[in-house]
């Protein structure tokens, strides 16, 4: 459109545009196809990209942006197109949040699920390779929460929504060491636990001079020192976990007594 044929107040210009009426129903399934191809992208990116918002809901953010910056930036791009967009985003994502509301399964789908990822002091490496996450990461997390040591941890969530929870022991037990490899003289202050070994891959604790050839919870044949709380008298070598969100792990250890 050159600027000469532009006429200040345009009523059907400014709804409409260049383009025929009938446009706006292609425009509905455009925006149905772009909606259901953001939700499945960020389902498969981690819930790490939609921590502060639902991942339905950051997909009707990013459709309604998409929706509204060429119709303010380009004359001959309607305004009613770009309403028919915004109706139909909102209305799907209050759809999706009261079906959400009523059904679980619809909820689980759209929104994914609470992840433990540390289960009484021990990774549950199959829960982080499913979400994406390293154990220098979670590592990190647990720093930032003022621990040192994954015996402090009874449990350690990956919320929905992609934000982290700790719940902290009650008792503290010996656990591996989550202080950075390079930090060696804050790794040497630690108080070793006496008596025991913990796995370099998962940070299950086992008796000194019993560590087996693999760990039987995550297949690592490296053993470190044990550091922190009391270390326990009898170890039992539990399955591998089978990484399921929100999967509550067996106890790694049972009852207390000095080493």
């Amino acid at each position: 459109m050159k600027p000469e044929e532009i006429r200040v107040f345009d009523l059907e210009r400014m709804l409409r545009g260049q383009t025929p009426w009938v446009f706006a129903l292609e425009v509905l399934l455009r925006v149905v196809v772009i909606y259901v191809i953001l939700v499945v992208s960020m389902r498969l990116m981690g819930r790490r990209m939609a921590k502060q918002v639902s991942r339905n809901e950051l997909a009707a953010l990013v459709s309604l942006a998409a929706a509204i910056g060429p119709a303010m930036q380009t004359p001959d791009r309607g305004l009613l197109p770009t309403a028919l967009v915004a109706l139909l985003v909102v209305g799907m994502q209050r759809a999706l949040s009261m079906l959400a509301a009523r059904n679980r399964r619809v909820e689980k789908v759209t929104q994914g699920e609470v992840t433990t990822l540390v289960a009484d002091g021990c990774l549950d490496n199959r829960a982080l390779s499913s979400a994406l996450l390293s154990s220098d990461r979670v590592f990190a997390q647990l720093r930032a929460q003022g621990l040192e040591h994954l015996g402090q941890v009874d449990r350690f969530h990956l919320e929905a929504n992609g934000s982290f929870s700790l719940i902290k022991a009650k008792d503290e037990r010996p656990g591996l060491s989550i202080l950075p490899a390079w930090d060696e003289d804050a790794h040497r202050a630690q108080p070793e636990a006496r008596g025991v070994r913990a796995c370099s891959g998962c940070g299950f604790v086992v008796k000194r001079g019993e560590e087996p050839s693999a760990c039987g919870r995550c297949g690592s044949s490296e053993w470190a020192r044990a550091v922190g709380g009391p270390p326990r008298r009898e170890q039992q070598q539990p399955s591998r976990g089978d990484g399921r969100s929100g999967t509550r792990q067996p106890p790694v250890v049972s009852s207390s007594a000095p080493g």
